[in-house]
């Protein structure tokens, strides 16, 4: 089979399925590639704006030129750029200065890379867990909404995933409301810790910037607190290298892990319930379980989000990786690493909020099926009660509980036929 030019076939070159498939427009934006390189001339243009309020002889006409170019980005003539220098943030300066051409002087002036990498950086990730967090918290409000209309539903406990005593469906969905409620802490925590990279130079001394203002410490100070300020942040890192630590990297993308963890137990419990027929996910209409089996209501959705969250999880191993061998103030090994780990993160993390909202604004209950298992296991469960009940009387516990294993396999015939309330007397 003839393989087709990429150019003529767009479909015949790998997309990734989290954008191609499942994450939201908006989450798949802010990893865009748009994104990114608007991001880095809105702060070539905050660094020029600062520079000049503190000085440097930047003209009006420069600042306004560079306002009038923020999104208008020739990605052709970049990518020419980039393959004649092998060298991204350089090869976007000169596209920037190209339509930018009296500003092109005074473009990324005393800057190094990661002024532009690292921050756009810092500004993706605060933007990511915004979107995340008001997903996070429908979930957590529709949970609760469901936690309340089954409050009183009585239903079968399970530890070791065997029968244990009863709880109600209500109850069993608020332990998973307090997991996510942990998670909405971890992520606004983590969200609201970032700081900015800021003005740092190249090993994060401001040596650069300092040969700039002459020497003038308070102006090079100034500097990182404006452009800090006009990046939307409150603080920026104190001691940098060249990057910022990448131990931020690990807190991000170990929160997320945790919530990959919240969703996959949600939804391994809801599979479990499915299989039951207690719970079931929402089933379409015209929804197809299998192709060969037509009765089957197969829980792909929950099957989904246990999926990715698997895939979540492994993530936080990559920046714990990069942390441990950035050499003295950094080495370049991380940066492919980051490409992939960080936006991958943040994407999966999306399309498993999502699909968990989609499930627990439908979930179906089946209270007969439910009952009718409590009547099965009732039998069983009674014998606590009259242990209690034999100590009340004056009896010995641990007598008691070896009556208890005598007891259960004369119970067994009557599994299943005990209804109504259970008056126990000695």
């Amino acid at each position: 089979m003839a393989t087709p030019c990429a150019e003529e076939d767009p479909l015949s070159r790998y997309r990734s399925p989290l954008v191609s498939r499942y994450a939201s427009a908006e989450m798949a934006f802010n990893f865009s590639e748009r994104k990114k390189f608007g991001t880095w001339r809105r702060l070539w243009l905050y660094l020029a704006l600062a520079e000049k309020s503190l000085g440097l002889p930047i003209t009006d006409e420069q600042i306004k030129e560079m306002e009038a170019n923020l999104d208008n980005i020739d990605f052709k003539m970049a990518a020419e750029e980039e393959k004649k220098l092998r060298h991204d943030v350089m090869a976007h300066v000169h596209t920037f200065a190209h339509c930018c051409p009296k500003a092109a002087a005074i473009i990324h002036l005393g800057a190094t890379s990661c002024y532009v990498g690292d921050n756009t950086d810092l500004i993706v990730l605060r933007d990511g867990f915004n979107l995340l967090l008001p997903k996070l918290a429908r979930v957590i409000s529709r949970l609760a909404d469901f936690a309340e209309a089954h409050a009183d539903l009585p239903t079968l406990g399970f530890t070791h995933y065997q029968p244990a005593q009863l709880t109600t469906v209500g109850k069993r969905c608020c332990l998973w409301i307090q997991d996510l409620c942990m998670d909405l802490q971890n992520l606004e925590r983590t969200r609201d810790d970032l700081r900015f990279r800021g003005v740092k130079g190249t090993t994060g001394t401001q040596a650069s910037f300092l040969q700039l203002f002459e020497g003038d410490h308070s102006k090079v100070e100034e500097l990182d607190r404006l452009v800090t300020a006009k990046a939307g942040f409150k603080r920026s890192y104190m001691v940098t290298g060249q990057t910022y630590s990448r131990k931020v990297d690990i807190g991000v993308l170990s929160v997320l892990a945790s919530l990959g963890a919240s969703v996959h137990k949600i939804c391994t419990d809801i599979r479990l319930l499915a299989n039951l027929k207690e719970i079931e996910e929402p089933f379409e209409k015209e929804q197809i379980g299998s192709s060969a089996m037509p009765y089957k209501r197969n829980p792909m959705r929950s099957e989904r989000c246990c999926s990715l969250a698997r895939h979540l999880m492994t993530l936080v191993l990559d920046p714990l990786q990069t942390a441990s061998v950035q050499w003295f103030e950094r080495t370049l090994d991380d940066s492919a690493n980051r490409r992939v780990c960080l936006a991958e993160a943040f994407l999966t993390a999306d399309i498993i909020l999502s699909t968990l909202q989609n499930i627990s604004e439908g979930l179906v209950v089946y209270p007969k099926v439910i009952d009718r298992r409590i009547r099965q296991e009732l039998p069983f469960m009674a014998t606590e009660n009259i242990i209690m009940a034999m100590v009340k009387a004056g009896g010995n516990r641990q007598v008691a509980k070896f009556l208890k294993e005598e007891v259960r396999p004369a119970l067994i015939p009557y599994q299943g036929k005990m209804g109504g309330k259970i008056e126990l007397t000695l």
